[in-house]
């Protein structure tokens, strides 16, 4: 065992408070919108840190720390191409404020109201296979990472052809029972409050990890650790890292692509979608989530980097031996690159620090499985069994079937981290299995949110297209190929072509997945503009004009907005604070790609910077990054707390409508009925 008894004392609190605080916010959760959310009371803080504690996950975790211990610092570089996109994405609203609008519940419920009820149903199942495969392999992943850390002893056992982690299949009911213990709880509710306490735990800890980073290796020791790689593998140069494969220019560029194309139509989390108190409020969590992740991300790259410097640095020798001897016992070559830097941070942190760590792998492992178990749990009740309905189910009777849902979700991802074995980088798996529903929804989404001429035809070919193509390259990569390439390179010993094919299929998930996706988007342009429909009526779908809400906008009629303030997009909903908090987000992404560019330009044209340059620029990069890191999350500490309160005395007062439940009437919300005949009329019709 890896753990000191302060280690486990330290785990043992933080859980204890934070599984208190969340069974207390069951007594807010009343209707189908409480648990589905949270009757939209969430404010920009509490969405921006609890939405970032939900997509971090400790899946992510161990995903970044695998592309950062082959990469260095190099894949931060032409990470910052993806800063024009995202800052056009925080700051326009794109997607996130139009689907608010629609006041929507799941994306498969605006199909139903853009497009069709039996699209909806057909979407709602894509999403839900998507979704629940993509999961499959998160409990086995934060599990492992937990046994690893902790230094559980390993116990196995054969069925059949079959050997079964048994620590690993007990460690995963455990950490499942949790997530589905909290989610039950109070829904959309409990998860945001429980993952906001968790995102501000996480931020307090990794600001000491910072620290304890800088204090007792020190730049130089990583420097020298990292700086002498071989010709086209440079950790720091990324002009001299042409050789580092998959997180390369074109891994990035093709993330550039899927930010914009595929904004918002990943559905894991879904529940902060839709649970924002205005458009507009969904718009500024967006544009904060800019800042929210400073000293996170630092952290989550400095460590894998730390573990490669000192594994090659001279002055560690000790340490190296022992690290490397604890990797070599894992058996499986994926699971030790998956392992790596959590089995070597063992070997780093001391006790106490390495017990704040393991509490927070606990609490990235335990919210994203939260969110993950309410979305597709949610989303097979909303958007495959609910559209059935003649009449709606009653609010006690619906709660009921989501959780059953959520019971279920949670059973199947565990048979199948158990028995599916990755073979894939994480984010490969990620890309290829999130493109089942993404390559060809976000065709659908954008078209049905931006351009009036899109139809159900439109829709209908372009889903099947994307997801037919992508689901035929996950069996082709992790079926077909690792497993009937060697028998057919075996049969055919004599057939050279055969025998010359790579073990690993040559196209990655990356690539796959792009191209699924550009084929879905020019089918639905096409198809739609030969269906000749009439233009939809886009000023219902978004509650604009004659069909605006009370509350939905905070407006002043009597606000002047100055010509330059509209062309960057900052109309009357603006108060000042939001202003100086847009401009703020404005200069520092605009700071970075302008950084990015001139680099690439002057290494381009004039000539490569040396790697000393480099170096420079890095802890400059550090520096900056760490600095304002920590200023937001003081900042966001704050705030957040700011909106706990709110969220606590609106679910404490808000008038709960029972018809807000997901159902769609005439390509309208039953919620939005006006009067007794016509809600009598239109439940009929169902």
């Amino acid at each position: 065992m890896n753990m000191h008894i302060i280690d486990w004392s330290i785990l043992i609190v933080v859980f204890g408070i934070i599984g208190v605080i969340g069974f207390q916010t069951k007594q807010y959760s009343h209707s189908v919108s409480d648990f589905l959310a949270a009757s939209r009371c969430g404010r920009r803080y509490l969405l921006t840190i609890a939405a970032g504690m939900a997509s971090l996950g400790a899946i992510s975790i161990v995903a970044y720390f695998e592309q950062y211990y082959q990469s260095g610092f190099v894949s931060i570089w032409w990470g910052l191409m993806l800063m024009p996109i995202n800052m056009f994405i925080s700051l326009s609203g794109w997607v996130v404020y139009r689907f608010r609008q629609t006041r929507a519940m799941t994306m498969a419920q605006f199909f139903e109201i853009r497009y069709s009820k039996k699209f909806r149903v057909f979407s709602g199942i894509v999403a839900w296979v998507s979704g629940i495969v993509n999961f499959g392999v998160f409990p086995a992943v934060g599990a492992r990472l937990l046994i690893y850390l902790t230094g559980l002893p390993i116990y196995t056992a054969h069925l059949g052809p079959l050997e079964l982690d048994l620590t690993l299949g007990v460690v995963m009911i455990f950490m499942l029972s949790i997530a589905v213990f909290m989610t039950l709880a109070g829904g959309q509710i409990t998860i945001m409050v429980t993952e906001f306490l968790q995102g501000q735990f996480t931020n307090v800890v990794f600001v000491i990890l910072l620290i304890f980073v800088f204090a007792t290796i020190g730049w130089s020791d990583i420097i020298n650790g990292i700086k002498d790689m071989p010709a086209g593998k440079s950790m720091v140069n990324p002009f001299a890292a042409g050789d580092i494969p998959d997180f390369n220019f074109w891994y990035f560029a093709i993330l550039s692509f899927g930010s914009f194309y595929g904004c918002m139509a990943w559905q894991g989390g879904q529940g902060f979608n839709c649970s924002a108190k205005t458009p507009h409020e969904a718009r500024m969590a967006k544009v904060l989530s800019s800042f929210s992740g400073g000293v996170t991300g630092l952290v989550i790259l400095l460590l894998p980097i730390v573990l490669f410097a000192i594994q090659h640095n001279p002055k560690y020798a000790v340490q190296t031996v022992s690290i490397n001897e604890a990797i070599a016992r894992v058996p499986d070559a994926q699971i030790q690159k998956q392992m790596t830097t959590p089995i070597g941070l063992v070997h780093i942190l001391p006790a106490g620090l390495l017990g704040l760590f393991v509490a927070v792998g606990f609490a990235a492992a335990t919210s994203v499985s939260q969110t993950y178990l309410h979305s597709w749990g949610s989303i097979f009740i909303q958007d495959v069994i609910l559209p059935f309905r003649k009449i709606p189910f009653g609010p006690q009777h619906h709660i009921k079937l989501l959780r059953w849902s959520i019971v279920g979700v949670a059973v199947f991802s565990w048979f199948f981290s158990m028995l599916f074995p990755l073979k894939e980088y994480i984010f490969m798996f990620f890309q290829i299995t999130g493109a089942i529903f993404v390559g060809g929804a976000g065709a659908a989404i954008i078209g049905g949110l931006y351009w009036k001429r899109g139809t159900t035809a439109g829709a209908w070919t372009g889903m099947i297209t994307g997801s037919v193509l992508a689901f035929g390259s996950i069996v082709l990569t992790n079926i077909l190929w690792p497993y009937f390439l060697p028998m057919l390179k075996e049969a055919w010993p004599d057939w050279q072509l055969m025998q010359n094919l790579p073990n690993q299929f040559p196209i990655n998930g990356t690539w796959l997945g792009f191209i699924s996706s550009i084929i879905a988007v020019t089918v639905y342009v096409v198809v739609s503009l030969l269906s000749g429909q009439p233009a939809f009526n886009m000023d219902r779908l978004l509650h604009r004009g004659e069909y605006a809400i009370k509350d939905e906008h905070t407006v002043e009629s009597n606000k002047k907005v100055s010509r330059l303030s509209q062309m960057f997009g900052m109309g009357k909903e603006f108060s000042r604070t939001d202003r100086v908090i847009y401009i703020l987000t404005l200069c520092w992404s605009g700071f970075w790609f302008i950084t990015f560019l001139a680099g690439t330009a002057y290494c381009v044209i004039v000539k490569p910077f040396s790697d000393e340059v480099w170096i420079k620029w890095w802890w400059v990069f550090c520096a900056l990054t760490g600095g304002v890191g920590i200023i937001t999350a003081v900042w966001f500490l704050w705030g957040g707390f700011i909106d706990l309160g709110k969220l606590f005395h609106e679910l404490r007062t808000i008038k709960r409508n029972d018809l807000d439940n997901g159902t769609v009437v005439n390509h309208h919300n039953l919620s939005e009925q006006t009067d007794t005949s016509s809600t009598a009329d239109d439940q009929k019709t169902l």
